[in-house]
């Protein structure tokens, strides 16, 4: 694998760490605590924070990225499926996991979206309870609840918390 490199972006829920190299985009993760920049940062990485920049200035609803997150092929699956969810709007964990085909496989997917790498591009936080509630986030419940009620907002819907 190649080298990685690393550059972060404030936005209103605390910094953006971006990973990647001049393939893709590996990571994308929020953190509460600085991260130092790669001396060398790929255009990919900054075309990455531009858009992020877009989405939270409500200019960007879909992101135009070359993505390479690594794991398995079922997470991988469970990633595909959550990048269509469209801008605000969301699916339970039960829906998700129905159209991948199995009912059963309900805990694999809720986990294998906990593990989702590139955080807002692939949109994790678009995933929630069968009954509407807020559940489980990397990110934690206060920047998922902000993340949704951002889109909400940007779709001229009203709040839904």
């Amino acid at each position: 694998m190649s080298t990685m490199y690393t550059t972060t972006i404030h936005t209103p829920v605390g910094l953006a760490v971006i990973s990647g190299n001049e393939d893709g985009i590996a990571s994308v993760r929020c953190s509460n605590d600085p991260v130092a920049d790669s001396a060398f940062v790929p255009a990919v990485l900054y075309k990455c924070a531009r858009q992020l920049e877009e989405y939270f200035l409500n200019r960007r609803r879909s992101f135009d990225l070359p993505l390479r997150p690594q794991g398995t092929p079922f997470q991988r699956s469970v990633w595909q499926m959550l990048a269509e969810v469209p801008y605000g709007k969301t699916m339970s964990y039960m829906e998700l996991t129905r159209r991948l085909g199995d009912e059963k496989a309900i805990r694999a997917v809720a986990a294998a979206n906990g593990k989702n790498p590139i955080w807002i591009i692939i949109p994790c936080h678009r995933i929630i309870g069968s009954n509407g509630d807020l559940t489980g986030y990397a990110g934690g419940l206060g920047r998922k609840k902000w993340l949704l009620e951002h889109e909400q907002v940007a779709n001229g819907q009203l709040s839904l918390f």
